[in-house]
């Protein structure tokens, strides 16, 4: 069975992923990888490359989620764009840089590094940890400099930049709502700039299966843009009708499953 059989396990990860990006306010990598990898896995994509192609994928999605956030903050005055502006040189430069130190680590590297960090954020997630406010905004080097840590992080673990840029604002004093509509901002030169590193960096491998872009996977990654499109204002809504503090922690405990699930796929091949 050739990866493009499977389009329709592509569609059923994009309304999940949707979804829970909608009630939860939780996308990218998080969800997307650890199930990418394992049905590129199934499809019989190659050991080496199905980390990368996963992590390439999902952060070419969190473009189109990052912009239609974006908007949507931007409308009600959520954005400080002096702040994106000032964080963009670094964030820049830093997702460039990790899709190219990812493009040099093993599959097992990789994969321990993500659920190591897909493990702390879910950690902040059960419990609740937010940052205390005990300082104000760096200068542009400072916020640079700041922004460099972030798009490496981002790009090794292919998130749009929120589990670190909301805590890091509020600890800068920011209220949480214009921390959230910023960092919705700043996921999309994290987006760009990684999605063109996975797609320079896996130019020409071998391997890759035939639709590939690189180390994007265009059949999954349009599959994964219509569908999440579609189930992410139903989670929107059912945000304000459920128990989302609730479903976070029992959430964050199924993100550490599916990081384990998938370091056991790649450590017993």
């Amino acid at each position: 069975m050739t990866p493009d059989a499977w389009w329709l396990a592509y569609v059923l990860l994009g309304f999940f992923s949707g979804f829970m990006a909608g009630l939860l306010g939780l996308g990218g990598g998080a969800i997307m990888v650890p199930l990418l990898v394992m049905i590129f896995s199934a499809t019989g994509v190659p050991h080496e490359h199905v980390l990368h192609l996963a992590l390439g994928t999902s952060m070419a999605t969190i473009i189109f989620t990052a912009w239609s956030s974006t908007r949507a903050h931007h409308a009600h005055g959520a954005v400080i764009w002096d702040v994106v502006k000032a964080f963009s040189p670094g964030i820049v430069f830093g997702t460039l840089l990790g899709t190219l130190v990812a493009a040099r680590v093993s599959t097992r590297g990789l994969a321990v590094f993500f659920a190591c960090f897909i493990t702390l954020v879910a950690v902040q997630m059960m419990f609740n940890l937010k940052p205390a406010a005990r300082r104000g905004l760096p200068g542009r080097a400072g916020l640079a400099g700041v922004g460099t840590g972030i798009g490496m992080v981002s790009a090794l673990a292919a998130i749009g930049g929120g589990s670190m840029t909301v805590p890091y604002l509020t600890w800068c004093n920011v209220p949480v709502q214009r921390a959230i509509g910023t960092s919705a901002a700043v996921g999309i030169p994290i987006a760009v700039a990684g999605s063109l590193g996975y797609l320079w960096n896996g130019w020409g491998q071998s391997g890759l299966p035939p639709a590939a872009f690189g180390y994007i996977y265009l059949p999954a990654l349009v599959c994964l843009i219509f569908a999440s499109m579609l189930t992410a204002p139903l989670g929107a809504r059912l945000a304000h009708r459920l128990p989302v503090a609730t479903l976070k922690r029992a959430f964050a405990g199924v993100l550490v499953l599916l990081a384990g699930k998938m370091l056991w796929g790649v450590f017993s091949v």
